[in-house]
């Protein structure tokens, strides 16, 4: 046998147990656990087996910047799983609305600052929204004046002012389900209640500064 038959036969050899290690590492390979996407409220379910039982978790729903497990369930199907989270979640959430501050000035139950936090780690502010918000919180409880709020973010006219304080608003409350009562006007709503107040003033001519709830303040700086 010449000395290049010798040589073809070896790397034949060797090719044919290298084709078996890959083979070999092919039926290895295992699959991953299939996970299911759905949704409750504001927050994203994910459902499946692990650690060979079903499990269903709730994180927050995607675009959002916040990351980390919200809260968990287990069950003997993975129905069972999702619908115990289901009810872990909508207890929390109860807890939470129970535990809020009535407002002696605007009639509202006030968010606490967790749920204030959750909050802003996941509504799209703008970057103007975030600034007048920010300024807010650092004027603590003496607030600002109209114009005050409006520099804070460059805004041309007090009305763009007004109208983005109120999308802030409205992004907040919606995310929070907020609710109000009866004493509550379509304009303090429309002021933006859920955020804070218009301080009362003795001249009725002048508009009182604009004061974040304290649990927003926290928050805010906290978050933002």
């Amino acid at each position: 046998m010449t000395h290049s038959s010798i040589a073809h036969l070896s790397n034949s050899g060797d090719n044919l147990f290298r084709d078996k290690a890959k083979k070999a590492k092919v039926t290895k390979k295992e699959t991953r656990p299939q996970i299911h996407v759905g949704e409750h409220g504001r927050y994203q379910i994910k459902s499946g087996v692990l650690g060979g039982k079903f499990v269903a978790r709730a994180f927050a729903k995607p675009p959002t910047e916040a990351r980390g497990l919200i809260a968990e369930a287990s069950g003997a199907t993975e129905e069972a799983a999702i619908a115990a989270l289901h009810d872990v979640i909508d207890a929390r959430e109860n807890r939470r609305i129970e535990a809020r501050r009535k407002d002696a000035r605007t009639g509202i139950s006030v968010p606490s600052t967790e749920e204030y936090a959750e909050a802003l780690a996941h509504v799209a502010l703008t970057g103007p929204q975030r600034a007048m918000l920010t300024a807010l919180s650092v004027a603590d409880a003496d607030g600002l004046t109209d114009e005050q709020m409006a520099r804070a973010t460059d805004y041309k006219s007090l009305t763009s002012a007004y109208r983005s304080l109120a999308n802030a608003g409205r992004l907040i409350s919606d995310f929070l389900s907020f609710g109000t009562n009866s004493k509550v006007t379509p304009i303090a709503l429309e002021n933006s209640s859920v955020l804070g107040f218009q301080a009362e003033t003795q001249d009725e001519t002048e508009a009182g500064n604009w004061i974040l709830h304290p649990e927003l303040r926290d928050a805010v700086r906290a978050t933002l």
